[in-house]
C-alpha cells in the first residue's frame, strides 16, 4: 500500500501545486520520484513528529495541502497535542498518513503497534478517519481526502497486502462499499482485514448463514444509513478491525446503536484485546495471537448464531 500511496500522491501533486509532502524520516527512497519532480514540495522533517504537524499547519494556513507521513504509532501518539490544537482547533486541511497501522510493524514490538490510533483521533472534532482495505481503495480515497475542508487521518498497511478489488472502486468518503450481499449476518470491516472478512462470509455461507460484507473505509463520519439498514435487516452485525475493540469501528458502531432505535440484531466486535502484546513476531503471528483471522471470526459468529 505504501508504494501505491507514493505513486498516487506524486500523480496528484503533478496536477495540484498545493500538495506538499512531509516525511518523519521514513520512506526516503519511496519518495524519490516525488522529490525529483517536486523538490520544493518535499520535506524530510526528521524524527520530530510534533514539529511535522506544526509545519503542516503553517503550510495549510498558507493555502497549501500538506500530507504528513510516518509510522502510524509515531504520527498519532507523539503528536496528539499538535493534532488537537494546531489542526482540529483551527480546522485545517492537513492529511496525516500513518503507515503500518494496527499490527503492521508487529516485529518491532509494542512501541510500533498502533491499535488505539482511531480511538484517540475519533474523539477530536473536525477529524475524518479513513482506513483503505487495499491499494485500490487507497488510490480512490487519497484524492478525495485532499479535498476535505478539515483535517483527516488515513491509516494504511505497510507492504504485501492482498488486493480485494480488481480495479479502482468508486468510493465516497462516509459511504461504505458493498463487497458481498447477504441477508442474515452483516460483516462491517475496516482496513486490511477485509480479505479475512470475505473468507469468513464464504465459510458462513457453507453452513447456510447468508452473509453480507461491507468495506467501511470511513470510520468517521460513519455511514449511518448503512447502520440503520443492517441493524434493522440482519440477525447479527459484526465489526472487524485491526484495532482495539475499544474506541475504533466497533466502539463507534456500539455508540451509534446506543443512540438509535433499531431491532434486536446482535452486535459482535472483533479487534485487538484490551492489553499490550508483550512479544514480537510478524504481523500474521500477531493477528493470530489476537484472534484476528477468518476461522476465529467464523467460530464466534456461529456460536452467537446458535443461541439466537
Amino acid at each position: 500500500m505504501r508504494n501505491a500511496f507514493a505513486d498516487e500522491l506524486t500523480a496528484l501533486a503533478d496536477r495540484d501545486p498545493r500538495i506538499v509532502l512531509l516525511s518523519g524520516d521514513i520512506g526516503n527512497r519511496l519518495f524519490n520520484d516525488f522529490r525529483d519532480r517536486h523538490p520544493d514540495r518535499f520535506y524530510n522533517v526528521g524524527v520530530a513528529e510534533a514539529d511535522m504537524i506544526g509545519i503542516a499547519a503553517g503550510l495549510a494556513l498558507g493555502g497549501m495541502r500538506p500530507v504528513a507521513y510516518t509510522i502510524a504509532s509515531f504520527a498519532v501518539y507523539r503528536a496528539f497535542e499538535q493534532i488537537r490544537v494546531d489542526l482540529c482547533y483551527l480546522n485545517l486541511p492537513v492529511l496525516i498518513v500513518g503507515v503500518g497501522a494496527g499490527l503492521g510493524y508487529a516485529a518491532n514490538g509494542p512501541t510500533h503497534h498502533s491499535c488505539e490510533d482511531l480511538a484517540v483521533l475519533r474523539s477530536l472534532p473536525n477529524m475524518s478517519l479513513l482506513c483503505p482495505a487495499d491499494a485500490w481503495e487507497l488510490r480512490a480515497l487519497l484524492g478525495a481526502a485532499l479535498e476535505l475542508p478539515g483535517p483527516s487521518y488515513m491509516r494504511i498497511g505497510k507492504k504485501g497486502e492482498p488486493l480485494v478489488h480488481a480495479s479502482r472502486p468508486d468510493l465516497s468518503i462516509g459511504q461504505a462499499y458493498s463487497m458481498r450481499t447477504g441477508s442474515e449476518v452483516a460483516l462491517l470491516c475496516t482496513g486490511t482485514l477485509l480479505p479475512d472478512a470475505l473468507e469468513t462470509a464464504k465459510q458462513l455461507d457453507t453452513t447456510g448463514i447468508s452473509t453480507a460484507v461491507y468495506s467501511v473505509h470511513t470510520v468517521k463520519p460513519l455511514d449511518e444509513a448503512l447502520l440503520t439498514r443492517v441493524f434493522n435487516g440482519s440477525k447479527i452485525v459484526a465489526t472487524i478491525e485491526e484495532h482495539s475493540r475499544i474506541g475504533g469501528l466497533g466502539g463507534a458502531v456500539a455508540e451509534w446503536r446506543a443512540d438509535h432505535v433499531t431491532t434486536g440484531a446482535k452486535l459482535l466486535r472483533f479487534g485487538t484485546p484490551d492489553k499490550i502484546l508483550h512479544h514480537s513476531g510478524e504481523q500474521e503471528h500477531a493477528r493470530i495471537a489476537c484472534g484476528l483471522y477468518a476461522e476465529q471470526f467464523t467460530k464466534e459468529i456461529q456460536a452467537a448464531w446458535a443461541i439466537l
